[in-house]
């Protein structure tokens, strides 16, 4: 029963992925349909995300009310019903008014399958779980790229997903004796979860530090997942079709990192992890900005840039509680994801006004910028928490 839930819980997450890249995907041709500037993308991510921010900071109180199982039908049927409204949406403004119920579910099965995996199950099958979320956001451009292909349209893309969403949600409507036969099992911790306040929590040596690192790369991950595929159709001269299939290279470096991470983080540790994910992510920026060759060596950039990427945001997370203790993580790691949400809300916004002005060419001097901060941020924040620790 166990392993079965499991499949249902990974299925979920392969339906939360799904979307995600979609946007990003078809934008190329959806903002010249409305007839609006290719910056407004920005628009509609900046509402998905403060849509699931919401849903996110009440999905404590939706869980004690309904349940898990509870909240995600409701949410899958939610994403459902909002990728078929974006097939139908005639103009810009709905498409706006459709993302806001896309995002709060998003955000509630998010939080609530976060929570309940991590209260039943043990912490390799968060990573793998994650992993299924890259599945889902690598499956979806070339779903959209069919549908440009065969049919020239960017609405069938979003109906053929939201097909999908459905299936998928009538599976976990059927695994209701599953998700009732498995007892929750708390971890064997005693440790009480400090109240702090957030000022108290910003006076904990290197909290403030690490926020601002989450917010760069949440940043620099915003803009590899959001801007790909206009890319390769402004600077690339590629087709839509070609160029929508494209907008997966960031998520299939994520995925398959974050895959190879579950073997390998135990041994290495979650400092040698960010050092060796900022490594990858200079690499990929090298092959990116390399002048006048052929596009598949960008391909490979972005996809390595995304390798970097992906051990990443697990590995800060999971190193909140050694670095400030187990009584204070859960309120910090509540602050991390805020402001992760900013960095995912806003810098797509901000990429796609400056790229309106100087040009979608300097998505790779973006992605540099943002880790030249985190980098610099890392360093100090060692240092800080070395400091700390000798004071103890």
């Amino acid at each position: 029963m166990t392993i079965l839930l499991l499949v249902i819980i990974y299925l979920c997450f392969i339906s939360l992925g799904l979307p995600d890249s979609l946007l990003g995907s078809a934008w190329s041709l959806i903002h010249l349909d409305f007839n609006v500037d290719i910056s407004l993308m920005g628009i509609v991510s900046m509402i998905i995300s403060m849509s699931t921010i919401v849903s996110s900071l009440f999905s404590d109180k939706l869980n004690r009310k309904f349940g898990t199982y509870a909240i995600v039908i409701i949410s899958i049927f939610l994403t459902a019903f909002s990728l078929l409204g974006f097939s139908l949406a005639p103009n810009f403004i709905i498409m706006c008014l459709i993302a806001v119920p896309y995002g709060l579910g998003a955000g509630a099965i998010d939080a609530s399958l976060n929570n309940y995996v991590a209260l039943n199950f043990k912490s390799k099958h968060m990573s793998f779980l994650h992993s299924f979320w890259g599945i889902g956001t690598i499956v979806s451009p070339y779903i959209m790229g069919f549908s440009i292909k065969n049919y020239s349209s960017w609405q069938k893309g979003y109906l053929l997903v939201s097909i999908i969403q459905f299936a998928i949600a009538i599976i976990v409507c059927c695994s209701y004796p599953v998700w009732k036969n498995k007892k929750i099992q708390e971890k064997d911790d005693n440790v009480v979860p400090k109240n702090l306040t957030f000022k108290e929590k910003l006076k904990i040596p290197g909290v403030f530090l690490v926020l601002v690192m989450f917010l760069s790369y949440c940043s620099l991950e915003s803009i590899g997942t959001n801007w790909v595929s206009s890319y390769y159709v402004a600077v690339k001269g590629l087709n839509s079709a070609l160029a929508a299939t494209f907008g997966s290279l960031f998520f299939i470096g994520i995925t398959t990192s974050r895959l190879i991470s579950g073997f390998i983080t135990e041994k290495l540790g979650d400092k040698k992890m960010i050092i060796l994910g900022m490594v990858f992510i200079l690499l990929g920026i090298i092959l990116l900005v390399i002048p006048n060759v052929n596009y598949y060596v960008s391909v490979v950039g972005f996809i390595i840039c995304g390798m970097g990427a992906g051990p990443i945001y697990p590995a800060i997370v999971h190193s909140t509680p050694d670095n400030f203790g187990k009584e204070n993580s859960q309120g910090i790691i509540g602050l991390q994801m805020a402001f992760a949400y900013i960095g995912s809300t806003f810098t797509p916004l901000l990429f796609g006004l400056i790229s309106s002005a100087l040009g979608i060419e300097i998505l790779p001097f973006c992605f540099l910028f943002f880790l030249i901060i985190f980098c610099v941020l890392f360093i100090f924040l060692q240092k800080k928490l070395k400091k700390s620790k000798n004071m103890k």
